[in-house]
């Protein structure tokens, strides 16, 4: 087992309508794949050794596609009330069904460029001994994804109110421990038509590279 007998796992949030995008998010090509490939390909690179995907609109074609390029690699779960709920119950639903873990990196499908060294040094970054929240940071600013040790599973599935995550953190201020980054991919989410076309001209139509 890799990463010092650390059991890690991801959850990639990808159920929303991509409403903002006018195409279905997930499956849009992106460097020779998908956006979705690109963000679980990365969290595996970095260190975690499974991934559950939270699904929601067009699931079954998510599914089925996933299936196929991943195998056993992922878990699948869907969120059944997507249209009506937030993120935060995307989050309980993928913490219901991630396997045992001493920790799991949590970020949304829609963020294909973060750099595997950002997840290598969160994973060194957290203290197995002690429950908490490794964060990045970049220019002072946290971002995702965050490391969350899995023994606050229990505090995320027992969250209510609004706010989600980041209020929760901001009640359990003593778990977050923050560690910056040179990596520009944990700004880069893709929400918006504009915001694609600009990532694929800066990273992927022009050669650029993070």
């Amino acid at each position: 087992m890799l990463h010092n007998q650390q059991t890690l796992s991801s959850l990639i949030l990808a159920a929303g309508l991509s409403s903002r995008m006018g195409n279905f998010k997930p499956l849009m090509p992106f460097r020779e794949k998908t956006l979705i490939e690109n963000t679980i390909d990365s969290v595996l690179s970095g260190g975690a050794q499974t991934a559950v995907v939270v699904t929601g609109f067009k699931s079954e074609e998510l599914e089925d596609f996933l299936k196929k390029c991943y195998g056993n690699r992922i878990l699948l779960v869907k969120n059944q009330h997507f249209k009506e709920t937030d993120m935060m119950t995307s989050i309980k639903t993928g913490c219901y069904a991630l396997p045992p873990c001493d920790a799991f990196f949590l970020l949304p499908g829609d963020m294909p460029m973060i750099c595997p060294s950002t997840f290598e040094k969160l994973i060194k970054a957290r203290c197995p001994d002690i429950p908490g929240v490794v964060i990045p940071t970049l220019n002072g600013y946290r971002k995702h994804p965050p490391l969350i040790d899995g023994r606050l599973i229990a505090d995320i599935l027992s969250f209510q109110g609004n706010g989600g995550l980041r209020q929760l953190w901001r009640q359990r201020e003593e778990l977050i421990h923050t560690v910056p980054v040179d990596d520009e991919g944990v700004t880069i989410d893709l929400d918006t038509r504009q915001d694609y076309q600009t990532c694929r001209q800066n990273y992927e139509i022009s050669g650029g590279k993070l």
